[in-house]
């Protein structure tokens, strides 16, 4: 009892029953406290590629393979990143209904949630373009001027210099942006779906992205309103060149007939 008494008293006693109390007391908040909240996103992100594996095989495995490598009749996923998935399911564009020169935007089958899903599997595949944020997308404070010059620049000579599309070579053409979601418009910059080419941030920064949408969104704007009628880059590339031949060409034939008849006349008289 002495020996016991003389330990209590000792300086250190205090705090080593101190020392005890903390670990009792830590141990028991990690074996009972809720899970933080990195353990719960990483709980939820396995828990999203593990249903986006199932709709993966039920919707997309027939033509990009069961692990997303790739078959004869679709590319390889892997490495496309959620960027890719969210703009071609949210598009409608995949699944296809069938092959072709270029696959068209149609009905979305899929809600935003299972888009996510499938995008989170196919991100689970291989690191890629991730899909942006509202504030990447967002036009507030672009330079419209700006993206006028850019879309001009790397856009006009597929889609049109108002972003109306037009046809491209082999049955492919560029689709029009009108009412197109700035998402959709990032991550087509983004990934290059199709014929057309990607730009990453390292070719075409974040901002300039932005500046392009925001012209975007205001000459599709300004086409709702057009008291002048149907112009005739409305239509696309394709209207400009038939008016140039046929009207063109039938100008010079006329020249030609009016020439040859007043030689003609000239040589009789």
């Amino acid at each position: 009892m002495k020996k016991l008494s003389a330990r209590r008293r000792h300086p250190l006693a205090a705090v080593v029953v101190l020392l005890l109390a903390l670990a009792a007391t830590g141990g028991l908040y990690a074996a009972f406290a809720p899970a933080s909240k990195a353990q719960a996103d990483e709980t939820a992100q396995s828990l999203a590629i593990e249903e986006g594996k199932k709709l993966y095989s039920v919707g997309c495995a027939s033509c990009h393979g069961t692990g997303g490598q790739g078959t004869t009749d679709g590319p390889s996923l892997v490495g496309v990143g959620s960027a890719a998935v969210d703009f071609q399911v949210g598009t409608g564009r995949m699944p296809a209904q069938q092959p072709g020169a270029q696959v068209p935007k149609k009905k979305v089958i899929y809600n935003q949630a299972q888009i996510d899903q499938l995008a989170a599997y196919v991100a689970s595949l291989g690191a890629g373009p991730i899909v942006p944020t509202k504030n990447q997308v967002s036009p507030d404070g672009a330079d419209i001027a700006k993206g006028g010059d850019l879309f001009r620049t790397n856009c006009a000579q597929c889609h049109n210099f108002t972003g109306e599309g037009g046809a491209l070579t082999n049955g492919k053409y560029a689709p029009s942006l009108e009412g197109v979601d700035p998402k959709h418009i990032y991550e087509a910059m983004q990934t290059g779906p199709q014929s057309m080419p990607s730009f990453p941030d390292t070719t075409m920064p974040e901002q300039q992205k932005r500046d392009i949408i925001a012209y975007i969104q205001t000459v599709n704007s300004a086409q709702s309103e057009n008291p002048g009628g149907l112009k005739l880059g409305g239509l696309g590339p394709v209207s400009e060149g038939l008016f140039a031949w046929i009207f063109g060409l039938g100008a010079l034939i006329a020249v030609a007939i009016w020439v040859a008849a007043h030689t003609a006349k000239a040589k009789k008289s």
